[in-house]
């Protein structure tokens, strides 16, 4: 096993045993490793990546494993980061489950669960607070602060699938780029006739 094998299996291991609620609260955790501590992709590269993901069925976290080790070393890479991620909840599953009965009124284990929580909301918010700041940074603020409204909306008044409203905003987001390269070379082919 190469570094970079070894590299992507423990990262992979280390968000599975961490990444305790599911999906949502393990891109986190994925973030940190592949952006933070190994530094496979840049911020953006990420946030791309988790749009897109999004847009697909299946869990979340599974897909971002699976993408980043096809990035770093194909297909082998894929099925090892997968492996590595799924793992320990496969094994913690296979192993609670034939105690469940045993644990499920334990006030320890439910401690545990609600001590988890407000951790996982806040790497959640913060995310959540990164992704505002990029919003902003390419559709500006009020534009970001609209779109965020928007999707609000139709998230939750209209009760629309998140994927729905993410291949609605990515269609508008190459709406906005391409209106920006349109804005941007009219105003440069205007400022090289008056030179």
């Amino acid at each position: 096993m190469t570094n970079q094998y070894g590299q992507l299996c423990w990262a992979m291991l280390k968000t599975g045993i961490i990444g305790f609620g599911g999906g949502p609260s393990v891109i986190p955790l994925i973030r940190h490793e592949a952006v933070q501590q190994y530094r496979w992709l840049s911020d953006e590269e990420f946030g791309e990546i988790f749009v897109l993901a999004n847009t697909l069925p299946g869990p979340i976290a599974t897909k971002m494993a699976g993408y980043l080790g096809y990035q770093l070393k194909g297909t082998l890479g894929a099925i090892v980061a997968v492996v590595a991620h799924i793992l320990p909840s496969s094994v913690a599953m296979v192993l609670l489950m034939s105690m469940v009965s045993l644990f499920s009124s334990s006030p320890i284990v439910q401690g545990m669960i609600s001590a988890v929580v407000p951790v996982v909301a806040v790497m959640l918010g913060m995310m959540a607070y990164e992704f505002a700041q990029k919003a902003f940074k390419g559709l500006g603020i009020v534009v970001g602060i609209v779109s965020f409204a928007i999707a609000l909306s139709l998230l939750t008044w209209l009760d629309l699938h998140p994927a729905i409203v993410i291949v609605l905003f990515m269609l508008y987001g190459s709406f906005h780029y391409a209106l920006q390269v349109k804005f941007q070379a009219r105003r440069n082919s205007q400022g090289q006739g008056g030179q």
